[in-house]
C-alpha cells in the first residue's frame, strides 16, 4: 500500500541547494557513471587545500580506504580562518547556557579564541602533531574551541561525553593513551551546578600513567580538587598565550580525532576519522540536507560528546559559514517551552534534534509551541533513531505549522555524516522513512548473498562503495575494524560495509530503517552495547549469569531490559534493594545513560546447547510478543515459559 506522502515547500525551492529530484538523479548518475570524479568534483570545489591531492582514492588495501592522497590542508583553518576574509564579523557561536546566560562568538572572535587554546595546549602542556587529547566537557564554547585547537596543531581529539562514568572514562583514555585532559570543574543543569573534575580525578586515580595534565575551565566555580603538578586552570593559562597560531599542514588522511562507540563486544571501539573525507562531507551534507544559506542560524541540541555534535554543531556549520548553537542545558527547564522560546529570540532557520526530544516535548507540553512565534524556522530535522508517525505528525503540524520540511536523516558514528535522508525542497517525505541515499552514497539493502531484497522484505542496510567520512579504522585494532565492519556483508564476492541495521524497501524504492541487528540497543539515540552493561551488572555480587535486550519505550525509543540470575544461596526478599545497587553499579560503570528500565529476576536463561544465549527470545518476552523462534534446540525448552510467567506477573 502506497504511504501519504510530503511534498516539499514551494515557496523555498528557487534558492535550494539541490531544488528538484531531477537535480538529484542527474546527481546520483555522475556518481555512478565516474564516482572518483564526481568526489573529486566536490573536494576541489569545497576544501581549500594547502597542497592539493594527487589522487583521489586508494582502494589497494581495502577495507583500509585512503581518499585525497597527497592532498593537504588544515580543518581549523577550514572551519574559521578562511572566513575572516568575508564573515570576520558574523556570529560563529552562540551559547545559551542553562541559567540563561548569553555568549556569541563572532568568527573573528572564535579564531582568536582556538588560536590562544592551541598555543596553551602547545606551549604549557607540550602538546604535538599526533598526540591524544581528551575532552571531558560540558556544553560551552570552549568545547568546541578545543576541538578546533587541536585540530589547528595536528592533535587528536577524542571526546567523551559528560555522562560517562569515571571507569568508562578511564578506559577511553587509556585506550586512546591521551597526555591532557581538558574538562570543566562542572556545569548547570535544570538550574543547579554539576560537577566534571572529581569524575576526572576518579578516572585518574590508577592506571592512567599516560596523562600528564589536566587543564580545568572553571564554568560553575564550585570547589574542586587540584592536584599540583598535574591540573591548571585554563582560565589563567589562557591569559597569557598569543591571538595567531599558524595552521598545521595535515595529510588528507591524517586522524582528525576518535570518537569511541558501543558495540557488541564490551570493549568500548574508538573510531578513527580522517581528515579531508570527513570535512568534506561535513561540509557538504550542511548545504544539501540542511540547505544552509548566509543569513541562517542553526541549532542542533545534540552534545558534543556524540557525533551528532561533532558533525552536525561543530565542524558540519562552521565549514559552511554558519551561525550555529550551543545550548548548555536540557530542553525542558524550566518548562517544556524552553526550546520554542529559544528559536523564537534567536530566529532559527533549522531545528535539529532526536525523537526522544521530540516525543518528551510532545508529552511534557503539547500546545507550548502555539505560545511562540516559529515562523523562522524552514527545516526540521531528527536524528539517532527512527522517528516514530505520531510524534512526526506532532512535530510536522505543531512546530512546523505544515510548511517546514523534515528531514529524518540516517547515519552513524562511523560514517561521519548523513548517509539517507531526504532532500528539504526536492524529496517528497513519507513520514518515519529516511527516504533515499544522499547523492555520492551507494546504500543497498541486500540479503546474505548480497542480492537485493525483495519490495516490503528486510535485508541488511549496507554501502556497497567507499565514501569519503567513512571510519578509516578503529584505533590499536585494524583487524576488529575489518570483521566488525566488513566481516557479515559481501556483493559480488566483495565484503561491503555493513550498517548492523536491517531495513526494507518499497515500491517506491524509498528506505526504511527497521532496527538493529546485533546486540546493541539504541537509547534516546545512543548506542549502548548488551555485552558492556552486561559486564557491569556482573559485578553485583548476587549475580549468577544476566542477559540484557532492548525494549520499546514511549519517550527513549528502546530501554533496556534486563534478566538476572542471583546465585544459588540468594533470594527474592531483598529484590528492590538488588534493583537498586544493581543500577548503582551500572551508573557507576558506564553512566546514568544505561541504568536499566526493567530488571526481572529468572531462573536461568534461555541457551543452546553450546552455552549461546537465546536474546531474540528473551526480546519478544520483553515485547510481550508471541514467542516464534525454535525453542527445542534449547539446553531448558521449559525456561521461555517460566520466564513468560515471570515477565507477566511483573506487569512490565
Amino acid at each position: 500500500m502506497l504511504q501519504e506522502k510530503y511534498y516539499p515547500n514551494k515557496e523555498h525551492i528557487k534558492n535550494a541547494s539541490i531544488k528538484s529530484m531531477d537535480e538529484y538523479n542527474e546527481l546520483m548518475n555522475a556518481a555512478k557513471e565516474d564516482y572518483e570524479g564526481f568526489w573529486g568534483k566536490f573536494a576541489n570545489e569545497k576544501i581549500d587545500w594547502i597542497k592539493p591531492y594527487d589522487k583521489v582514492l586508494d582502494e589497494s588495501e581495502a577495507p583500509f580506504y585512503k581518499w585525497f592522497i597527497g592532498g593537504k590542508l588544515n580543518v581549523a583553518y577550514q572551519c574559521v580562518d578562511r572566513h575572516l576574509k568575508t564573515k570576520k564579523n558574523k556570529a560563529a557561536i552562540i551559547f545559551e547556557g542553562d541559567n540563561g546566560d548569553k555568549r556569541v562568538l563572532t568568527y573573528l572572535e572564535l579564531a582568536y579564541e582556538v588560536s590562544r587554546t592551541a598555543n596553551m595546549f602547545k606551549n604549557e602542556f607540550g602538546i604535538k602533531k599526533g598526540d591524544r587529547v581528551v575532552l571531558y566537557m560540558p556544553m560551552i564554547p570552549e568545547a568546541a574551541i578545543s576541538m578546533l585547537a587541536c585540530a589547528k596543531i595536528g592533535a587528536i581529539h577524542s571526546v567523551v561525553f559528560g555522562g560517562f562514568s569515571a571507569e568508562a572514562l578511564r578506559d577511553r583514555i587509556v585506550d586512546a593513551e591521551a597526555k591532557l585532559v581538558v574538562t570543566s570543574d562542572g556545569a548547570f543543569r535544570k538550574g543547579s551546578p554539576y560537577m566534571l573534575k572529581p569524575v576526572v580525578d576518579e578516572a585518574l586515580s590508577k592506571d592512567c600513567e599516560c596523562v600528564k595534565a589536566v587543564c580545568v575551565i572553571e564554568r560553575n566555580g564550585e570547589d574542586v580538587n587540584w592536584v599540583a603538578g598535574r591540573d591548571y586552570s585554563y582560565n589563567e593559562l589562557i591569559k597569557s598565550q598569543s591571538k595567531y597560531c599558524e595552521s598545521e599542514a595535515m595529510d588528507s588522511e591524517d586522524p582528525l580525532f576518535l570518537l569511541y562507540t558501543s558495540g557488541s563486544t564490551g570493549k568500548p571501539k574508538g573510531v578513527q576519522h580522517s581528515t579531508a573525507g570527513y570535512i568534506l562531507w561535513a561540509q557538504m551534507t550542511m548545504e544539501w540536507v540542511f540547505d544552509m544559506k548566509d543569513n541562517d542560524t542553526y541549532w542542533c541540541t545534540a552534545d558534543v560528546g556524540w557525533i551528532t555534535g561533532h558533525t552536525y554543531i561543530v565542524y558540519g556549520p562552521l565549514a559552511a559559514g554558519a551561525t550555529t548553537i550551543m545550548f548548555e542545558g536540557v530542553p525542558t527547564f524550566p518548562d517544556a517551552g524552553r526550546c520554542w522560546k529559544m528559536v523564537e529570540e534567536y530566529r532559527v532557520n533549522q531545528f535539529y534534534t532526536a525523537p526522544t526530544a521530540i516525543r518528551l516535548l510532545h508529552k511534557m507540553g503539547a500546545d507550548e509551541p502555539k505560545k511562540y512565534d516559529l515562523s523562522s524556522l524552514r527545516i526540521l530535522g531528527t536524528v539517532g533513531e527512527p522517528i516514530d508517525p505520531p510524534a512526526w505528525k506532532w512535530y510536522y503540524e505543531e512546530i512546523g505549522r505544515s510548511k517546514c520540511a523534515i528531514v529524518d536523516t540516517y547515519w552513524q558514528t562511523e560514517t561521519g555524516g548523513h548517509m539517507i535522508s531526504p532532500l528539504p525542497f526536492a524529496t517528497p517525505i513519507k513520514p518515519a522513512c529516511a527516504t533515499f541515499p544522499l547523492p555520492g552514497i551507494m546504500a543497498e539493502i541486500i540479503d546474505e548473498n548480497g542480492n537485493p531484497t525483495p519490495i516490503g522484505e528486510k535485508g541488511f542496510m549496507c554501502i556497497t562503495k567507499p565514501w569519503p567520512s567513512m571510519i578509516r579504522t578503529i584505533w590499536n585494532d585494524g583487524e576488529r575494524f575489518a570483521k566488525s565492519y566488513f566481516g557479515d556483508c559481501k556483493k559480488d564476492g566483495k565484503p561491503v560495509y555493513f550498517t548492523g541495521d536491517g531495513a526494507m524497501i518499497d515500491e517506491e524504492g524509498y528506505m526504511t530503517i527497521t532496527g538493529r541487528t546485533d546486540d546493541v540497543i539504541n537509547v534516546s539515540g545512543h548506542r549502548m552495547g548488551t555485552a558492556e552493561v552486561e559486564a557491569a551488572i556482573k559485578k553485583h555480587p548476587s549475580v549468577a549469569a544476566n542477559a540484557v535486550v532492548g525494549k520499546p519505550h514511549p519517550i527513549k525509543g528502546e530501554g533496556i531490559f534486563a534478566y538476572v540470575v542471583l546465585k544459588g544461596e540468594d533470594n527474592f526478599a531483598t529484590e528492590a534493594e538488588t534493583i537498586k545497587e544493581i543500577n548503582e553499579i551500572i551508573k557507576k560503570e558506564i553512566g546514568a545513560i544505561a541504568l536499566c528500565d526493567d530488571i526481572v529476576f529468572v531462573p536461568d536463561v534461555p541457551k543452546t546447547r553450546s552455552g549461546k544465549i537465546m536474546r531474540r527470545i528473551l526480546r519478544s518476552i520483553a515485547k510481550g510478543e508471541e514467542i516464534t523462534q525454535d525453542t527445542s534446540t534449547l539446553e531448558d525448552p521449559t525456561i521461555v515459559r517460566k520466564i513468560e510467567e515471570i515477565v507477566r506477573s511483573c506487569k512490565l
